[in-house]
């Protein structure tokens, strides 16, 4: 309950704890998002280097099985160059210009016994003597560089009568006594091929054969044959094709980021480093996107479960904190409004325990510190009150002691004019008499100011009845004059007006006397939050700094004549009304008396202060 009366009535409290609230959610949002971002991050980097392991396996297995079906196709090659059938059109082939006709279904035998998609016999200059996959090819020249065969399999692309292919060969060369015979064999890289890869989950391989100059759908295949929606790799293969290197890219298939795949597309090259094909190795990204949205999720969870959590601390560290200080900031209430007993229970040993127990001592401390300045206040008070007294009282003794001395002398030396000295000092001792009665009677009134009897009260019409007092005086000096300068419908405050009239008056009077040659007397009023402000000015010779700090002190004048008490009445009643008055000055430029009173409504009657208080609203 004391906290949320401390909650509920001091602003700062609420604020504080927002404050606090707020450091630890922004606390909990940065933790929680940096491990999230570098979980991302972590994540994403092993995704990409196991995409990458598994993409380079997946080449290695296509390497290897390349290699493996180029073995087996330079193996059949190499049985065919030494079959008899070859042999036989060898020696045809160095007799002369045999009939090849009746090797043409024997090739075609040869073929499937081998199990080749393609076979071809080439004479020395590179003509087709006869083919298994176009017999109509007879005679035509093969563009192959027989002066330097490739001694390994090798991809080329083969014209046949429904389309250009895709194969692997192999090249063999017959040697006999006449023109060399060449058998050039291979097989088709397809779907079959592509089948024989062992593919890990989630990943695909395509080929597409590069065998038109833009690209075609058509050409791009995979184990099952033609692949759905080839247009979404077209850019990446076209990329491939203007510069023949590895590439890779994320394709986007739809708007769901788990149809996402990552494709390396690697070329394939012939022997004249002619982009033959390209390899395509797609992943999938749907285990990465849902450990994404895994970790996405968690961090929600941890962050929400953080702000619960940082709620619940920044409340309990909120009152921790802020109840013991409210009761520091209420005993230092008390200790302003003279409360000299206030304390503060020290409930911990920790700082905040710490600074309790120093607000103790320091009240302790303080109202020893009062209780000595008071002392000494009252002994400097008493001194200066005997002092003051006994310079008053000095000026008019000397006059009675000469006086009565004198009438001792002529009663004793001259008998017969002891009349006429005895009325002459019978008049002086009259008038020294008097003078002492004034003086106790001017210490006398200011031992008894009165207290305030508050009413409602307008501080712009003391001023128009100050200016009314002295107004005879301006017109009989024409060198001053007084100006005013009041606040519109300034509302009301509870004061005594009579004992403001005389702490003004006494106000104004020292303002016309610092202006021995004349000037202007300003009277101001104005409101400056929520207190009635009262200024006196003049435009005299001003004040020094020491004067200034020793204005107010009682029997303190700077004048030739005066008593000094004029300014201390005025800051007496000032301080009764639980106001202040403040001197500021410039040497040449005036001086500037301030008086700040607050409202002080509460002291009004009760059938007088809900009508003040509306008007002061109003």
């Amino acid at each position: 309950m004391g906290f949320a009366r401390c909650v509920a009535g001091s602003g700062e409290t609420v604020s504080f704890q927002r404050k606090l609230l707020a450091v630890f959610v922004t606390t909990v949002f940065l933790s929680v998002g940096a491990v999230t971002l570098i979980v991302s991050v972590m994540t994403r980097r092993v995704f990409d280097q196991s995409d990458q392991k598994r993409t380079d396996a997946l080449v290695a297995q296509f390497r290897r099985e390349f290699d493996r079906r180029g073995e087996e196709v330079m193996r059949r090659v190499e049985s065919i160059a030494a079959s008899d059938a070859s042999m036989r059109m060898a020696l045809a082939l160095g007799h002369g210009t045999p009939d090849y006709g009746s090797y043409l279904s024997e090739v075609k035998d040869i073929a499937e016994s081998q199990e080749l998609d393609f076979l071809e016999f080439l004479d020395g200059q590179g003509t087709v003597i006869s083919s298994a996959e176009s017999p109509a090819r007879f005679g035509y020249k093969e563009n192959i560089p027989l002066a330097n065969l490739p001694q390994q399999a090798f991809l080329r692309e083969e014209d046949l009568p429904e389309g250009a292919a895709l194969g692997l060969f192999a090249i063999r060369k017959i040697e006999n006594a006449g023109e060399p015979l060449y058998v050039i064999g291979g097989v088709r890289l397809d779907k079959n091929f592509l089948a024989r890869l062992e593919l890990p989950a989630g990943m695909r391989a395509l080929l597409y054969e590069n065998l038109t100059p833009t690209f075609s759908g058509q050409l791009l295949i995979d184990s099952e044959g033609s692949v759905p929606q080839p247009e979404q790799l077209s850019w990446l293969i076209e990329e491939v094709q203007k510069e023949p290197q590895e590439k890779d890219a994320v394709i986007h298939s739809s708007s769901n980021p788990a149809d996402d795949e990552t494709v390396h597309a690697i070329p394939l090259t012939g022997p004249d480093k002619r982009l033959l094909g390209v390899l395509l190795v797609g992943t999938s990204r749907r285990d990465y996107v849902e450990l994404q949205r895994h970790i996405r999720s968690a961090a929600l969870f941890a962050g929400a479960a953080g702000i619960v959590l940082a709620v619940i601390f920044s409340s309990w560290a909120a009152a921790r904190v802020t109840r013991p200080v409210a009761r520091l900031a209420e005993a230092a209430k008390e200790l302003a409004a003279g409360d000299w007993s206030a304390r503060v229970p020290v409930t911990s040993s920790d700082e905040l325990g710490a600074l309790a127990e120093s607000f103790n001592r320091m009240t302790v401390e303080l109202l020893g510190q009062r209780e000595r300045l008071v002392q000494a206040e009252r002994v400097a008070a008493w001194r200066e009150l005997a002092r003051r007294l006994a310079h008053e009282l000095k000026n008019p003794l000397f006059p009675l002691q000469l006086t009565v001395e004198n009438l001792v002398r002529a009663r004793a030396q001259e008998p017969g004019q002891f009349d006429e000295v005895f009325r002459e000092s019978a008049a002086t001792l009259l008038a020294e008499i008097a003078n002492l009665k004034q003086i106790v009677s001017r210490f006398s009134e200011f031992s008894r100011m009165p207290q305030p009897q508050f009413q409602k009260t307008n501080l712009n019409e003391i001023a128009h009845k100050v200016m009314r007092l002295f107004q005879s005086r301006f017109r009989a000096d024409g060198r001053t004059q007084c100006k005013l300068d009041l606040a519109a419908d300034k509302p009301p405050i509870a004061a005594d007006p009579d004992l403001l009239y005389q702490a003004i008056s006494n106000l104004a009077k020292n303002a016309l006397e610092a202006m021995p040659d004349g000037g202007t007397v300003t009277l101001r009023t104005f409101q400056d939050s929520g207190r009635a402000i009262l200024e006196v000015s003049d435009s005299g010779i001003g004040l020094t700094p020491e004067e200034c700090a020793r204005l107010f002190t009682p029997y303190y004048t700077s004048k030739a004549q005066g008593t000094g008490l004029g300014l201390a009445i005025a800051q007496s009643i000032v301080t009764d009304h639980r106001g202040s008055i403040s001197v500021r000055s410039e040497s040449g430029k005036g001086t500037t008396f301030r008086v700040e009173l607050p409202s002080n409504l509460e002291k009004l009657p009760a059938e007088e202060a809900p009508r003040a208080s509306s008007q002061s609203t109003s």
